[in-house]
């Protein structure tokens, strides 16, 4: 079964977030590291972009930045 095959819905096991985790323990992948919280300023049109793009916008933002400090590494 390919990745693009599984659909996922509330029945499905996968959007429990326990689930997940005992995923990760038992595949011995490493758990995201804990997140800070921060008050950040952000231009307002730049906010509503990544508003726009739905669900997820702060993991978005932290995507990016953390791609930007691991390429100023």
């Amino acid at each position: 079964m390919k990745e693009e095959d599984i659909v996922l819905t509330e029945e499905h096991p996968e959007l429990d977030l326990q689930h997940v985790v005992k995923v990760i323990k038992r595949h011995g992948l490493k758990a995201a590291p804990p997140k800070g919280s921060v008050s950040l300023r952000i231009d307002q049109d730049v906010l509503d972009w990544f508003k726009a793009q739905g669900p997820g916008y702060q993991t978005r933002i932290n995507m990016i930045l953390r791609a930007f400090r691991d390429a100023s590494v």
